[in-house]
Formats: C-alpha cells, structure tokens, sequence
C-alpha cells in the first residue's frame, strides 16, 4: 500500500476531487427489450444484456444468455453498446457495473456509459464495488438514471487509476487463482466425503449385518407438532422449523431437547439440493411439513441423519407433482445397524470430515470465504481517499 499512498501524496498532496457521473460520463445510453411475440427478432447474432449477465465472475462481460438479430435492435428502444463501455444497473442490481468485453446491446435495466478520458473504465467499475448507489423500491429495487448521475466519483489522475487498476487487477487474480485451487480442494474432500461415507453407512448385503426399520431406533413425536400461521406467529428467538429447516423465529416452544427432522413433503425430497434430515438441538417448534424423531443416543441419531441424506428414497415416497414421505413410509425405512459401538465409530467420523467440508466457520469453505474478505478489504482501502476541499 505505500507504493500507491507515496503516489496520491505526490501527485494530490491537496486530496482527490470527486465528480458527479454525470460530469465524467460521455456518452450515456439506455436499452430496451425488443417484442417477445417476434420470433425474429430473437436468437441472432447480437449479444443482449440483462442484470442477470452481471453476476459473472470478473470484470468483463464476454457474452450474454440471450441474443437479437438486427431486425430486433431496429424496432426496439435497446441501444448497441461498444466493447469497453461500462454497463451499470439501474434496476433490482442497482449500481452493479461491468465492462463490455464486445459490441452488445442492453435491455431497460441497465445503461451504457461511455467515459470521458479523465475516468479508466476498470477503476469505475471498481469503485462502484465499494460503494453503495442507493435505489427505492419494495418488489423490484431501481434508482432513476437521473439520481444514478448525482452519484459522486473520486476522479485521481490517470496514473494513480492507472496504478490502482493494475494492483486490483493482479490481486483479483490472484484471489481468483487461490479460489480456484481451494475450491478444486474442497470438491475433493466432497468426494472423499462421499466416498467414505457411502462405504461406511453401505455395506454390502451380507447374513451378518443387521438391518433395522426407523420405528425400531426412534420415537416418532409428529404428533405433537402444530402449525401455525404466519399471521398468528408470535416473533421470538425459538426456531419454528418447517420441510427443509428454520423457517420463522416464535415466542414458545414445543420441543426442547435433541431431535433429528425428516422432511415429509416439498419438491426437495426428489431434488436433494438441501439435506432433507438434520438435528435440531434445544428448544423448537416445529410445523406438520417435518417428521420429529427421538433417539436414546444423540450419535444413533446422527448416524442416521448421514444415512437417510446418503440413501435415495424414491421407494418410499409418493406423490407426483407434490412428493410426500409419510409416516408410514417414513417408519418402515431400513438402516443397517452393526451395533451401538460402531455406530458411535461411525457417526464420529462422518461428523468430522462432514464439518471439514460443510461448516462455514471452518474447514476450507472458510478459508475461501477470508480471500474474499481479504480482497474486499484491500480494494476498499485502495479507493478511500481524503477528498479534496472545494
């Protein structure tokens, strides 16, 4: 950092000014959507930018999700916006900015800047990373491209830009190549998970192993549950738990000890993308879309917490559009069950390679986590400067 503080001092020993976006802004275009009901005016050779395209990782957008022909572009209000040009939200992202890395055109939630020889276009859009533009807006958040233009913009000389730009640069890339060898790690692990897991909560069929049905091992307690509306909800600080975890925070609570959910209903008992068991521990409320389990054993219950996320249920599910695992089903599940002392084995481990590569306080999820933080942290401190007095 002394590198670029000894430039500022040198070269603005009086501070930075700051400008309006107006004031720095060439040329500014908005964009529109050309008519749905027009198949010819779709799938050209025309890149088209959403807010949507923002979300890619870097700086630059290369390409978009969707592209209009030439017939779209002249019959619709969208503008062609040139490679280098800075394309910046206005709405349900507002302020989020990029590069164009081609001729595109836009659509109405965005608009395209073309910047004055006094602003690099990277050092705006990195400076617009560390701030906040404001916007209105309860559905749908925006900000008025007249109120976006109020925005005040530090403008240092081209060559502190320019040094501020490159250090950036070369730290994004680093981060990004750090992430990447972290993120190769961590699936890695995921796959070492799985395996182990798979071998030690499979076995093979075998006349040795002894397989139990979920009723054998625990208490079912759906009876006590009680759903409660979101209006007559009480707000408090005891987790009200529906199909896939927390759902709202209540004053009271039915549950009060270690109990492992199961999902009953919700599309997510097909798709998988989040654990349809996990423990809850203390005092709960918990809603009729969740079975509650008691074990005599907290690692029983973990065990089986592992298992019933490892295992494909579709057997025991019913339902088309709307899957339901019933108690019934539910009960009548078998787990392989090599007695209490492997089982405790068992759980221990998968607990501890599971919080390895799934705890967001540990393990290398976090440590992605801190270079982002860290990089955060750099850049905004690279873009504060002491503003210069008027």
């Amino acid at each position: 950092m002394s590198r670029i503080d000894d430039l500022i001092r040198d070269v603005c020993p009086n501070g930075v000014p700051s400008h309006p976006l107006s004031e720095i802004v060439e040329v500014n275009r908005g964009g529109g959507t050309p008519a749905r009901s027009r198949d010819d005016f779709w799938g050209g050779n025309i890149p088209w930018a959403s807010v949507g395209d923002l979300s890619v990782e870097g700086i630059h957008i290369a390409d978009t999700r969707q592209r209009i022909t030439e017939a779209g572009l002249e019959n619709s209000s969208t503008n062609l916006i040139s490679r280098g040009d800075v394309i910046i939200a206005v709405k349900i992202a507002p302020g989020k900015a990029m590069i164009a890395g081609r001729d595109m055109a836009i659509n109405q939630d965005l608009r395209g800047l073309t910047l004055k020889d006094s602003v690099l276009s990277k050092f705006l859009v990195y400076y617009l990373q560390t701030i906040s533009v404001g916007g209105s807006g309860t559905i749908v958040k925006g900000i008025s491209n007249k109120l976006l233009m109020k925005t005040k913009i530090p403008v240092p000389p081209l060559e502190v830009q320019d040094e501020i730009v490159r250090i950036l640069d070369n730290f994004s890339a680093l981060t990004a190549e750090l992430e990447a060898e972290l993120e190769a790690e961590l699936e890695a692990r995921r796959a070492q998970y799985e395996y182990y897991r798979d071998a030690l909560l499979k076995p093979q069929p075998s006349e040795e192993m002894t397989w139990v049905t979920l009723d054998r091992i625990a208490e079912n307690l759906d009876s006590k549950r009680k759903p409660i509306t979101k209006v007559k909800r009480e707000p408090g600080n005891i987790p009200y738990y529906g199909a896939s975890g927390v759902v709202d925070y209540v004053q009271d609570y039915i549950f009060d000890g270690d109990y492992l959910l199961v999902s009953e209903d919700g599309a997510n008992l097909k798709l998988r993308s989040t654990p349809i068991a996990f423990s809850v521990s203390g005092r709960s409320w918990v809603n009729n879309h969740a079975h509650v389990l008691r074990f005599d054993d907290v690692a029983e219950q973990r065990f089986v917490e592992h298992y019933l996320n490892a295992t494909d249920l579709a057997p025991f599910i019913s339902g088309g559009a709307q899957p339901k695992l019933n108690k019934a089903n539910l009960n009548r599940i078998p787990i392989p069950w090599p007695g209490t002392d492997e089982v405790r084995k068992v759980a221990a481990a998968l607990d501890r390679m599971d919080g390895l590569v799934n705890n967001l306080t540990s393990g290398l999820p976090a440590e992605i986590e801190a270079r982002r933080k860290q990089y955060e942290y750099y850049r905004d401190r690279l873009l504060s400067f002491e503003e210069a007095a008027a």
